[in-house]
């Protein structure tokens, strides 16, 4: 069966996502065809490695190279991208070598600042493993690492040469993880296509609504590349996100904490007099349905609050948030009070 491609036309370079079962042993083929025969280094984390990294070494021969990083959101910095520079030069890396990222956000996004600066930019293929990377990070070409004051505060734009998902790589992602992922599929939903809202799409082994979602994001950024403007609609609910991750020192899952912030988002829209007041109850309930997290414990709202003063998004010292005037009708809104944004993460503390 032939795999579905989508074809990201960025302000630099055209490049496919491919999507289809198995398409990770195509890889040689894959970079055959792209005309991309350097050395390869294979990076992975220590868990992959042996399930997806090992293999693909075997596959190439002799031209590629295994390297791998440690595994977690906190290894996501530029110590550790230092630490894949050094592997980079011992494995003789040059400028004609291709970097591919296989893993999950943490991977793509370290890997893929670590290809862009390295020799100020080798060729880059993301081969994202888990569902929230396959819909959300891997596509749209922006890459980073965090800083002890935020999350993703240093990064850069890198396009990839192309961008393998392979669902099959799915079957030995643990339940939470996959949540996760559904968790920025509903974001999806409540941006633009309103049809991800329908929580019988989200069958394990299903392939439909991850070709939806990377289309829906790929629209996007293909309009914005830039993040000059609707692009920004993409952070609905990351506000309050990030500022649960960083709080817990990332003890919270990224996916699980953006589920927490898309119903804040939509509580905010509602005492802000932006939506119906059923929009709050209609987003709770279906995050309910997916298994995902709607409270937090352990933080009080001024904690959250002040972290939320790192969010690379602030401009002039305020905050800009994402909130909804309805699904599927984003707005930008930087003059939210205080008391308001206190108010919703009250109600959401148990």
């Amino acid at each position: 069966m032939q795999p579905t491609e989508i074809l990201v036309t960025s302000p630099t370079s055209k490049y496919p996502i491919l999507i289809g079962d198995g398409l990770l042993k195509s890889l040689p083929a894959l970079l055959e065809e792209r005309k991309l025969t350097g050395k390869v280094a294979i990076v992975t984390n220590e868990t992959l490695a042996p399930l997806y990294g090992e293999p693909l070494v075997q596959a190439l021969g002799a031209k590629a190279v295994l390297v791998k990083m440690p595994d977690g959101e906190q290894y996501k910095t530029l110590d550790t991208v230092r630490a894949l520079y050094d592997d980079f030069i011992a494995a003789g890396l040059d400028r004609r070598s291709v970097i591919v990222a296989l893993g999950g956000g943490v991977v793509g996004d370290t890997v893929g600042f670590a290809a862009a600066t390295y020799l100020r930019g080798v060729a880059l293929v993301q081969i994202p493993t888990s569902l929230l990377a396959m819909v959300d990070s891997s596509v749209g070409g922006k890459v980073g690492v965090d800083l002890p004051q935020g999350k993703n505060l240093i990064g850069a734009f890198k396009q990839p040469e192309m961008v393998i998902v392979d669902p099959t790589v799915l079957d030995t992602l643990p339940d939470d993880e996959w949540r996760c992922g559904v968790a920025e599929i509903v974001k999806a939903g409540l941006i633009r296509d309103t049809a991800l809202l329908d929580a019988s799409l989200y069958r394990r082994g299903a392939i439909d609504y991850i070709v939806r979602a990377i289309a829906f994001k790929v629209n996007i950024v293909q309009e914005d590349p830039y993040e000059d403007n609707i692009r920004a609609y993409l952070n609905l609910g990351h506000t309050f996100a990030h500022a649960l991750e960083r709080v817990s020192n990332y003890g919270w899952k990224h996916g699980e904490a953006v589920a927490v912030g898309l119903l804040a988002a939509a509580q905010l829209s509602q005492v802000h007099g932006l939506c119906d007041p059923s929009l709050p109850f209609r987003v709770e309930q279906l995050l309910k349905t997916l298994k995902l997290p709607t409270r937090y414990r352990g933080y009080s709202a001024a904690e959250l609050r002040a972290a939320m003063g790192t969010d690379k998004k602030r401009q002039a010292n305020r905050i800009r948030f994402v909130l909804l005037r309805a699904p599927g009708d984003p707005v930008l809104v930087s003059d939210v009070p205080d008391s308001k944004v206190l108010s919703v993460l009250d109600s959401l503390r148990e």
